[in-house]
């Protein structure tokens, strides 16, 4: 893959919107564990390059986005991220998207607090992701945070504090980022007839749920109809293209309700 650096592509991603004023890359940051990594099979369709779509690589260079995107573990793979920015771009001929990929595969939520380290990785999640993000702050505008994960924490005696911990990292991000009131949006864990829920996965979903009703901020995505690797853990190559768009839908109905008639590029500012 062609690797163009920041530095040399960030004046044409500035465009004017009809407002006439400069509308800077919109930034989504995609965390959470290995079904926001994604570990679907690639096929020709997810490395096709978008003029508006990049993603953020290892080296915090702005590369056209291609899956994979995450490089959390050797095994990732097609994801939902690159579907959800093609949905999103495709409703506005103006801004780019860029995608600021920072799952780590495996991690519990108590690996996203600042200092956490999660062995399977080799990383700092959650210090990782704010790192990431703010460098591409300084071209770009955090639209939304993307969240899939709680597998890691349905489980005894870590599904009954996930909804605390939920409410605390919402907060923390909003906060370390200087993003008081930037669209959180929660994908639901996925319902595999090959690993049917119990209780901790059930009190899991119930917390992301619960954070969602509370705050007009948080969005929820459903899960319903998808389907599973042979593994009975992860999503599907069609399923996360799928799970994808529905991300999409959920942050254009947050961003209208948000917009209030008023001209994107001057809310933004």
């Amino acid at each position: 893959m062609i690797k163009f650096r920041t530095l040399v592509w960030l004046a044409p991603l500035f465009v004017l919107s009809s407002c006439s004023k400069p509308v800077p890359p919109r930034l989504f940051l995609l965390v959470g564990q290995s079904n926001m990594a994604g570990r679907g099979e690639i096929a020709a369709e997810d490395t096709l390059v978008h003029p508006r779509v990049w993603s953020v690589n290892r080296e915090g260079e702005w590369v056209p986005a291609q899956d994979p995107l995450h490089f959390d573990k050797p095994i990732a793979g097609a994801g939902l991220g690159r579907s959800f920015a093609i949905a999103v771009a495709e409703t506005n001929p103006d801004p780019h998207v860029v995608l600021i990929p920072c799952a780590a595969g495996g991690s519990p939520i108590s690996a996203w607090r600042p200092g956490a380290y999660w062995e399977q990785t080799d990383s700092h999640p959650y210090d990782d992701a704010v790192r990431r993000a703010r460098a591409a702050m300084q071209r770009g505008r955090l639209a939304a945070i993307l969240w899939h994960q709680g597998e890691g924490d349905s489980k005894p005696g870590l599904s009954g504090d996930y909804q605390a911990n939920l409410l605390e990292l919402i907060a923390r991000f909003r906060r370390d980022l200087d993003a008081p009131r930037v669209p959180f949006i929660i994908g639901q864990l996925g319902q595999f007839a090959g690993r049917p829920w119990d209780e901790h996965r059930a009190q899991v979903e119930r917390a992301q749920r619960q954070v969602a009703a509370q705050d007009p901020l948080v969005g929820f995505v459903s899960s319903d109809g998808l389907t599973c690797m042979s593994d009975s853990v992860h999503f599907d190559s069609p399923s996360l293209r799928e799970l994808g768009r529905r991300y999409a839908e959920v942050y254009l109905r947050m961003r209208k309700d948000l917009e209030s008639g008023v001209c994107l590029s001057e809310r933004e500012e």
